[in-house]
Formats: structure tokens, C-alpha cells, sequence
């Protein structure tokens, strides 16, 4: 005999997920290009790969990292980035990164 499922109840997208272990309450930063909202993922919470911005390499799961995105309010998921957690504090003395394929010249 096979059980009934059960329907849990979804929470909703506006609910903040502090209770999940791992992730830290949202703050607001202050930079050149303006106030981002920034989170920390640590270890155990990052669960999915993403490709940090700044280095353009991919943030494995397992690795700690921090997902920003523009504290002007008007910004949706599709705005947030997830950083490596030194890239993050290395964007305002950094250039704009530059993809290449892997046979393009690096000096030109």
C-alpha cells in the first residue's frame, strides 16, 4: 500500500531564507558604482556551479562566495551575481574583465 503524498506548503519568493544554514542575513554595501545588496553563502549552502563575474571562472558547489546584486530595489533574481568572495573585494581596483577563447592572443 502506498502512502498519500503530502503537500507542503510552498514559501513564497518575498520570505527572506535565513533560516537555511549557511547563508547570511542581506546588508547593504557601499562601493564606487554605487550600494549593493550582498549575501554570504558559505561552504554547505552553496549547493549549484555559477560563473563569477569577475574572474569569469566558475564558483563550484561546496565553495563559500557571495551573491550581489543593486540595492536600488527594482532589481529582480535575474539581477543578482555570485562572486568569489576575493573577487568581490578586488572589483573596485580591477578593470573590466575581458572574455577570450582559449586561442585568443592575450596581448594585442
Amino acid at each position: 500500500m502506498v502512502s498519500p503524498r503530502r503537500n507542503r506548503p510552498q514559501k513564497k519568493k518575498d520570505e527572506p531564507r535565513y533560516d537555511r544554514p549557511g547563508i547570511t542575513e542581506d546588508r547593504v554595501q557601499q562601493h564606487q558604482d554605487g550600494e549593493w545588496m550582498v549575501r554570504n553563502i558559505f561552504g554547505q549552502a552553496a549547493v549549484k556551479t555559477y560563473r563569477c563575474p569577475g574572474c569569469v571562472q566558475e564558483i563550484r558547489p561546496g565553495v563559500a562566495h557571495i551573491v550581489a546584486w543593486p540595492a536600488d530595489g527594482y532589481g529582480d533574481e535575474s539581477d543578482r551575481r555570485h562572486w568569489h568572495t576575493g573577487c568581490w573585494r578586488a572589483r573596485d581596483r580591477r578593470g573590466p574583465g575581458v572574455e577570450r577563447s582559449r586561442n585568443a592572443p592575450r596581448y594585442g
